[in-house]
């Protein structure tokens, strides 16, 4: 074990968030806009951290006191805040390398998404972004956000866990994300995948892991996506106008869930941390830490 220190915490998740990008052998990915430290040394040594979904200043507030009788070195967010929700829309060109995987030209994937990310930017802009960073620095609590990198941890996981079994049936995606810890988990809670569109008897065909890329893209790429043969999604969630617009393309949905499948590739990410450097997790906000190492 090598002593960690969080400027190499940071790196080393953006070096394994690169290696599940959809476009890592395109050489486009340096970094991630929505991932960053946004309080706190590089130096500083990272051991006991506090991991969440979203994290504002009650998480804050209660991570200082979990910090004052048990220690603690770092926040974790995964939905981003400060200046990384204040470039979220920039990390959707993603979105782009994944769509021509399945077939959509580069020409027509930009002009769908570059319409979406003015939307994204014009919806985000004026949010009070600093909000819970300012409360970190108050209390003088380290804190960064995951997002991306772990998204693309969860899109990889699933991908090649539905190449490799290939599932003939919409039932048999259920089945599958049933026996995944995250989302078994899930099912105990009522949040657990459902088949939102589709009859559960309806061949998968060709199927479409839609788990990264900032947020939602074009409501308007589902029928392109008919036309590339693609019957099947796999998605987080859908928004209602996303939901008719894909319903009219009649596709099969399956959400497999959002705060779940945010859980899978935090996780993910974390057992690729750890064999480098144990970490001592506590977990809030929608996050359990689940180990597979």
């Amino acid at each position: 074990m090598i002593s960690m220190k969080l400027s190499y915490l940071y790196s080393k998740i953006l070096e394994f968030g690169i290696d599940k990008d959809p476009r890592k052998d395109s050489g486009k990915i340096s970094s991630y806009p929505d991932t960053a430290v946004l309080y706190g040394s590089p130096e500083k040594e990272v051991r006991k951290v506090f991991v969440g979904i979203d994290i504002d200043t009650a998480e804050l507030m209660l991570a200082d006191k979990i910090r004052s009788s048990k220690g603690l070195d770092l926040v974790i967010a995964h939905h981003p805040q400060g200046k990384a929700y204040a470039g979220l829309h920039e990390v959707m060109r993603l979105q782009v390398d994944l769509l021509k995987s399945v077939g959509l030209s580069e020409k027509v994937a930009l002009g769908l998404l570059e319409e979406r990310m003015r939307e994204v930017e014009r919806k985000i802009s004026p949010a009070n972004h600093m909000r819970s960073v300012d409360a970190a620095g108050l209390l003088d609590l380290p804190f960064m956000c995951i997002h991306t990198p772990a998204d693309n941890h969860v899109w990889s996981y699933l991908t090649q866990i539905f190449s490799s079994a290939k599932p003939a049936r919409v039932s048999s995606i259920l089945e599958i994300l049933s026996g995944i810890t995250e989302y078994a988990a899930a099912t105990e809670r009522l949040a657990g995948p459902k088949l939102v569109l589709g009859n559960p008897n309806r061949p998968c065909g060709k199927i479409l892991v839609d788990m990264t890329g900032g947020t939602e893209g074009s409501k308007e790429v589902y029928e392109k996506l008919y036309k590339c043969g693609i019957r099947t999604l796999v998605s987080m969630h859908l928004g209602e106008e996303h939901f008719k617009k894909v319903k009219e393309a009649n596709l099969n949905v399956v959400v497999a869930g959002h705060i779940s499948s945010d859980t899978l590739g935090l996780n993910l990410l974390l057992d690729r941390i750890e064999k480098i450097h144990k970490l001592s997790v506590s977990s809030c906000s929608g996050f359990t830490r689940y180990r597979r190492i």
